[in-house]
Order: C-alpha cells, then sequence, then structure tokens
C-alpha cells in the first residue's frame, strides 16, 4: 500500500514543488500560494474558541486551503452537502462556528482581502495526528434525517494511500476536473486530498458542461458520477469543439452502479471506460470495476486492498472490515450480494428505504415526514419509479390522502396549484431532485388483507393516473429564496428536468427559451414588488449561457421604484445566462 502518512505530513514536509496546487480560471495557483493560504487561516482559526466548524466552499482550491488551516488549528471540520435553512439549523447544535458560502446570519469567518497572496512564509506546521477525529459528514443531508459520520484523519489518510495503490499509476501526474461536490467523501477524496497527497494539480471550479475541460492541452482525470455520464451524448452533440477530451487519461465514476451500455458509451465518446467505485460516507471504498464490453465483460465488483468481506446469511447483506472505518469490527452494509469467489461479488439490491435519484441518497422515510408535516396533508406515501421508455428519467411519485383543508384548495384552485403548494413547502428542507414530480390524491391509502400499503397497490394506482394526466408537465422552477428586502430578491430556481417548455427546444439537445426565462423573472417581480401593471418596454436583453434541464440558477430582481423598472439577471457557477431590464407603466407608474 502506499504510505498514509503522505495526507498527514503534506504541510510539515512541504517544499518547492513545480506543478501548480490548483487551477482558477485558466490561472495556475503555486504551492506557496496554498501553504500562505492555509497558513492564515490556521492563524484565523486559531484566535477563535471552539473545536467544531462547518464549512461549506464551492471553490475547491479554497476549500482545500480552509481545511487544512481548520486541521492544523486543531478544528473538527462538519461537511454538509448544502446550505438549505434545515440543514443550516441542524449543524447550529452542533459546531461553534461556519467558514465558507454560509448565509450572511451566520457570520462566516472570513480572511481579510489583504491574505491572498503567495509569499513564501515560515510556515511551521505540525504532522497530523492520525487519531485526530478531524472531519463529521452527513450520509442524507437535508433529505433525511442526518445522520453524522465522525472520520479520524487515519481512516482519510489509509483511503486515499488506497486509491494511490490502485490507481496511480494510471493516473500518473494528470490535472483533475469534477462533475461532483467535494462537500461529500467521495469528491472529497478524488477530487482533492488523494491528488494533494500526490501533489497532482485540482481545478478549483466545479464542471457542470464538457466544455468546461479546458485542460491547455495537459493531461487529466474526470471524476464524475452515472448522472452526468448518462447526459454525455446530449452534451457532446451540443458542444462545438470536442477536442479537449482528447487529452482525458481516466475517468471515475462513483454514487451507483452505472448501466453496462452507459459505461461502454462514456468509454466510446471520452477514450476510457470509466471506473466505478463502491462504497458508502461511513465505509469509504470498498470495491471498484471497469466493464470491458467483450464476451468476458460482467457486472462484478472486485474488493478492495486490506478489507475483508463476507456475506451474511438469512438476507445475503454484504459485511466487511476495513481501514476506512474507526473500528476492526464487521459493519453490515444495506447491499445484498451474491459471492463470485475471494475476490468478487455481485450486487443484487439494496434492503432499506435510502435509494439514490441522480446520485443523490433520499430517505423515502423523510419525504414522507415532511409531505405529513403539511397542514394540507393528512396521509402520504412516496415511492422511487425507475426510468422508462415513456420517462427517461427516475422521479418520486407522491400518494397524498389530504386533509380537509386541503380539499379545499384542491377544490378550489386545481391539482397543479396544490402539487406546486407542497413541492414548494418542502423546497426548504429537500434538495431539487427529491421533490416528488407525479402526484395523486386518495380517499384513503390502499391496504392489503395484513393491513399494509404494498408498492404493487400503489403503482396500480399511479400508472392510469399518470395516462388520464400526461398533458400535466411543471412549468415554473422549484424555488427558494436566498435574500430578501423592499428592492431587492435573490432566488435560487431548480429547473425541472421535465419541465414543458424544453419540449421541441430544441431536438439535439434541450434549452430552456428566452422568452421563458423573461417571464419567469415578470412573474416572480409582480409576486415581491408591486410593478405597474403595464409592460413598456425591454432594454439590454441577453442570452450569455444555455440553461438546461436539471439545472439551479439563481435569479436576482431589482426594482427601481422611481423609475418603474425591474432589471433581472440568472447566473450560476459556470458564469452569467442572462439578464436585462423591464419597464412598466399605467396605474402606479410613467405612462
Amino acid at each position: 500500500m502506499s504510505d498514509p502518512r503522505n495526507l498527514l505530513t503534506l504541510l510539515s514536509q512541504a517544499s518547492a514543488h513545480i506543478q501548480p496546487f490548483a487551477w482558477r480560471d485558466s490561472r495556475a495557483l503555486s504551492w506557496d500560494y496554498f501553504l500562505a493560504q492555509t497558513s492564515a487561516w490556521r492563524q484565523l482559526l486559531a484566535r477563535h474558541p471552539g473545536s467544531r466548524f462547518a464549512l461549506y466552499c464551492s471553490d475547491s482550491a479554497e476549500f482545500a486551503c480552509i481545511l487544512f488551516g481548520a486541521w492544523q488549528a486543531g478544528k473538527t471540520v462538519y461537511l454538509p452537502g448544502d446550505v438549505l435553512p434545515a440543514t443550516c439549523a441542524n449543524l447550529s447544535a452542533l459546531v461553534d462556528g461556519y467558514l465558507g458560502e454560509f448565509p450572511p446570519h451566520h457570520a462566516p469567518l472570513a480572511l481579510p482581502a489583504a491574505s491572498e497572496c503567495e509569499a513564501p512564509l515560515m510556515h511551521d506546521f505540525n504532522a497530523l495526528s492520525p487519531d485526530f477525529p478531524g472531519l463529521v459528514i452527513f450520509t442524507s443531508g437535508s433529505t433525511g434525517e442526518p445522520q453524522a459520520v465522525p472520520k479520524y484523519l487515519s481512516q482519510l489518510a489509509t483511503e486515499v494511500a488506497t486509491l494511490e495503490q490502485l490507481f496511480g499509476e494510471r493516473v500518473g501526474d494528470a490535472d483533475i476536473f469534477a462533475t461532483v461536490s467535494h462537500q461529500h467523501i467521495y469528491g472529497l477524496l478524488f477530487k482533492v486530498l488523494w491528488p494533494l497527497s500526490q501533489r497532482r494539480a485540482i481545478h478549483a471550479q466545479q464542471v457542470n458542461f464538457l466544455e468546461q475541460l479546458q485542460s491547455g492541452g495537459r493531461p487529466f482525470i474526470l471524476i464524475s458520477s452515472p448522472a452526468h455520464l448518462k447526459r454525455l451524448p446530449a452534451e457532446l452533440a451540443a458542444a462545438q469543439d470536442s477536442s479537449p477530451l482528447a487529452a482525458i487519461r481516466t475517468i471515475f465514476s462513483s454514487g451507483g452502479p452505472l448501466p453496462q451500455e452507459v459505461a461502454l458509451e462514456a468509454g466510446s465518446l471520452l477514450g476510457s471506460v470509466p471506473v466505478e467505485v463502491y462504497g458508502s460516507s461511513e465505509t469509504g471504498g470498498v470495491a471498484w470495476r471497469q466493464r470491458r464490453g467483450d464476451d468476458s465483460d460482467d457486472d462484478s465488483w472486485r474488493v478492495m486492498p486490506a478489507i475483508a468481506w463476507r456475506v451474511a446469511a438469512g438476507q445475503e447483506l454484504l459485511e466487511i472490515r476495513s481501514p476506512h472505518l474507526p473500528d476492526a469490527e464487521w459493519h453490515a452494509m444495506a447491499d445484498q450480494v451474491q459471492a463470485l469467489d475471494t475476490h468478487r461479488f455481485r450486487l443484487q439490491g439494496r434492503v432499506d428505504r435510502i435509494v439514490k435519484v441522480e446520485e443523490k441518497r433520499i430517505s423515502l422515510d423523510a419525504l414522507e415526514r415532511q409531505l405529513k408535516a403539511q397542514a394540507a396533508v393528512a396521509e402520504a406515501k412516496v415511492l422511487l419509479l425507475d426510468q422508462s421508455a415513456a420517462q427517461p428519467r427516475q422521479r418520486i411519485a407522491a400518494f397524498v390522502v389530504l386533509s380537509a383543508g386541503g380539499r379545499r384548495i384542491l377544490a378550489a384552485h386545481g391539482k397543479l396549484a396544490l402539487n406546486r403548494q407542497l413541492r414548494d413547502s418542502m423546497a426548504h428542507a429537500v434538495e431539487p431532485v427529491a421533490l416528488p414530480r407525479s402526484w395523486r390524491y386518495l380517499d384513503a391509502l390502499p391496504l392489503n388483507a395484513q393491513g399494509k400499503t404494498t408498492r404493487a397497490d400503489l403503482l396500480a394506482l399511479l400508472e392510469p393516473q399518470e395516462q388520464a394526466t400526461a398533458a400535466i408537465r411543471p412549468t415554473m422552477p422549484i424555488r427558494r429564496v436566498l435574500e430578501q428586502d423592499a428592492q431587492r430578491v435573490l432566488l435560487e430556481l431548480a429547473v425541472p428536468p421535465d419541465l414543458l417548455y424544453f419540449d421541441g427546444h430544441f431536438a439535439e439537445a434541450a434549452i430552456l427559451p428566452g422568452v421563458v426565462q423573461v417571464d419567469w423573472a415578470v412573474s416572480y417581480g409582480r409576486e415581491y414588488f408591486p410593478l405597474a401593471p403595464q409592460f413598456l418596454s425591454m432594454h439590454a436583453l441577453k442570452f450569455q449561457r444555455v440553461i438546461t434541464p436539471g439545472m439551479v440558477v439563481q435569479l436576482e430582481l431589482l426594482h427601481d421604484l422611481q423609475k418603474s423598472s425591474l432589471s433581472f439577471r440568472m447566473f450560476s457557477a459556470a458564469g452569467q445566462h442572462a439578464g436585462g431590464r423591464i419597464a412598466f407603466g399605467g396605474a402606479h407608474g410613467p405612462h
């Protein structure tokens, strides 16, 4: 096995290195920059009381500096998967402070602007203790009751060493691009800790589209997931120049098994069949595979080095012992397996109510609790519906028995309005991908002879309902208010993959029409501000980047009461998508 001390002594034995520490907007960040920024964060955190700090930062380079600075200051770092209000509320009882991109009212710590430097100072870093409880991650984030998983630095170090032993030779000196977040264990290991321990350069920005893969001719690896790899054909069809893809050395995927056809198509399009990694937040990596596409191809998984495993009798559950775990006890996983030989097994399915949609872990029980907490709902059940020819994406279906108040809303405003109200009421605590897409309102839940509501009974209710309402598709995004005052509102908009307006626009790759973007800006503007009733004109209207199914963007609205105008701006981590200014007049404004 590669030496696990590489991660623990990364700073204490640091020296000048030719390879950049990271790339940000095509600008190289040196190792002196990393050391200087890490030192600045260590000094800042050393002055603050408390030992537990929550960290959320979308920039991988800045994230790494904060993380290692916190560890050098003896702080345990909590990594939430998002900054939804419910997530922050749960964190408030666990941490002593906040770091990174939390809402302003949480007062996240920040470095002075003058600290953005690369000066080779005397840093005097210590080797990190393997017994230090450096990290707490969460298994299900805001989609269920958060399950905190503490990690000693020894666990992280041994896992990084295992990855280098298994895959280091094929990665070589390649740079690191990623489509996944480092706020979860897979992204944390593969796009931050493992590369840094081996002095490989990381890219600070998360990749959303293939055209963002600007490697400058340097070889690179792509840290991805099934959700992104399944969309490759559409993205490549839309890309004008795919030449950077020739520099891909290896692709990694985790978060769920890749269907064989997706793995092989990714290999055909990108020149490398993805290496799939199987594991969990609790266990870290357990096994891996790389499909072949020939007569010898199978769907089995090969166990990683130093991991002992067995199949428990009865339910045929996988149990493991691993140096990536906090102790030497057997750990039962929620997957049934078939043992093939001493090194390989085949996955046979899960046995709990945690499912994965677009690689996000979703607790169906937690979704039901969120629904039943609404005044309009008396009882609720939810199911994960698999992909089909008619519905190419997985989706959550909700079966709801309404309260008297809910029935009045349904009668007065209709199903579409009630669907939207229930979805909006859950958006503060649920990832957009976990919100139900299909709804069925019932007088009572079906019960069998044992008094149980079965999946088969619910599916029998849903299928005719969906056939009858196939034309009912969402026309608005899932909205969350981020900031609001009298003249300005900042919204987060999650664009539904099945949005009605994607139909026919365009056949090659669906994009959100500009007229819809303007309509949303005006619609939300009228909701939050006293706009004059008549539309007069539009000015400085620009559409710079496309918005595609499933994207999450931010919409900033500014109301100028004196000029009776509404300015809007849509943007995301990829940059600005659209913007403009709309003038109104009539009863409450200029004619």
